[in-house]
């Protein structure tokens, strides 16, 4: 078993309580706090700030993505939020507890599912969970209730007496998932949890993801370089750069705001284009403008009320458009209006 899956518990720290005292807490405060958090780290004698002041809230049941290329930030803060690493400073509280002054009960709050397979491979499947169970201080008739309860969940049952290295690559991962939430915690941490799985295998795991979401009510903070996950699974983005939050909201507000639908229109001549240009130039939506021969290129708020505005006047010009067409932003269109560079590109770099 991997000891991140336990984060690190040795057998005194093993909470000892009624595992049912972090579900019934209030809706008062937010299930994710941080002020200010920081993380330093020396190397030789250079000083590299990895996390740079990170203040964010997550609310109880929200299913947060956390972008950012690799370096950004991203780990480090997921290993301080999951205690650990020690913060440089700043403050951090998960369910209500503070990772630096309540350790055992910030980790009885959370499950974590890190980027490798967290069961070992010469295991088998249910004895893992079991055994899961018994670190976080379950008692043996508990622990097997459980497993066995996570075992039909995931559709794992009949693997329950298999080795681990035996299963697929998507039942492993349903299988680390099962490990995470052996001790039901509130809130789930999925640090790139479909990397290198087929298409299918995806959308199964989230399918069993969401299920269980909506069944627990479980917070879910996920970190993913598949950005059509964050896009279509997300109810808010958080994007961060060199150790710091640049952007925080819904994915449908920050592709909106930030980036703005594309629409691309020809024209018979390279005069009606720039008619067509200096139209474009004059609407208030419309946030940048390129001519290339008879074809313009705009990027604009709002494309499907600015697209027949722009369309009528620059008609009334003499400038009938030929074809036109909207194409809707991606995150990765956010990311490269923030950054200057491609999120999917930053994580393609480092795949090797």
């Amino acid at each position: 078993m991997s000891p991140q899956l336990i984060l690190g518990w040795s057998t005194s720290d093993q909470p000892r309580r009624n595992w049912g005292h972090i579900m019934s807490r209030g809706n008062d405060r937010p299930m994710i706090e941080t002020k200010a958090l920081t993380k330093h780290f020396a190397q030789g004698r250079k000083l590299v700030e990895a996390v740079k002041g990170v203040t964010l809230d997550v609310a109880e049941g929200e299913l947060v993505a956390l972008l950012g290329p690799n370096g950004a930030g991203k780990s480090t803060t997921l290993r301080m939020l999951t205690t650990l690493l020690e913060p440089t400073s700043g403050s951090a509280r998960i369910a209500g507890f503070d990772i630096a002054a309540a350790r055992n009960e910030v980790r009885s709050s959370l499950g974590y599912v890190g980027q490798g397979n967290g069961a070992g491979h010469n295991q088998r499947v249910r004895d893992e969970l079991v055994t899961q169970g018994l670190c976080y201080g379950m008692s043996k008739g508990d622990s097997q209730v459980r497993a066995d309860e996570l075992l039909g969940d995931l559709e794992l049952t009949d693997l329950g007496t298999r080795k681990v290295s035996t299963l697929s690559g998507g039942q492993r991962r349903r299988l680390d998932i099962a490990l995470g939430l052996v001790h039901r915690p509130p809130l789930l941490f999925l640090d790139e949890p479909t990397t290198g799985m087929d298409p299918q295998s995806r959308a199964n795991l989230w399918d069993h993801i969401l299920r269980l979401r909506r069944e627990m009510g479980t917070t879910i903070v996920l970190t993913t370089h598949y950005l059509e996950e964050a896009d279509s699974m997300a109810e808010r983005v958080i994007v961060i750069d060199e150790g710091t939050v640049i952007a925080d909201n819904t994915a449908t507000a920050l592709k909106a705001d930030l980036a703005g639908d594309h629409l691309l229109l020809t024209f018979d001549s390279t005069e009606a284009a720039g008619v067509a240009a200096s139209v474009a130039e004059q609407l208030v939506t419309v946030r940048e403008v390129a001519v290339d021969a008879n074809v313009v290129s705009i990027r604009a708020g709002e494309g499907d009320s600015t697209l027949p505005v722009l369309l009528r006047q620059a008609d009334a010009r003499g400038a009938r458009a030929l074809t036109a067409d909207i194409t809707r932003p991606t995150l990765d269109d956010v990311f490269l209006t923030l950054t200057g560079r491609s999120l999917r590109e930053s994580a393609a770099a480092v795949a090797p």
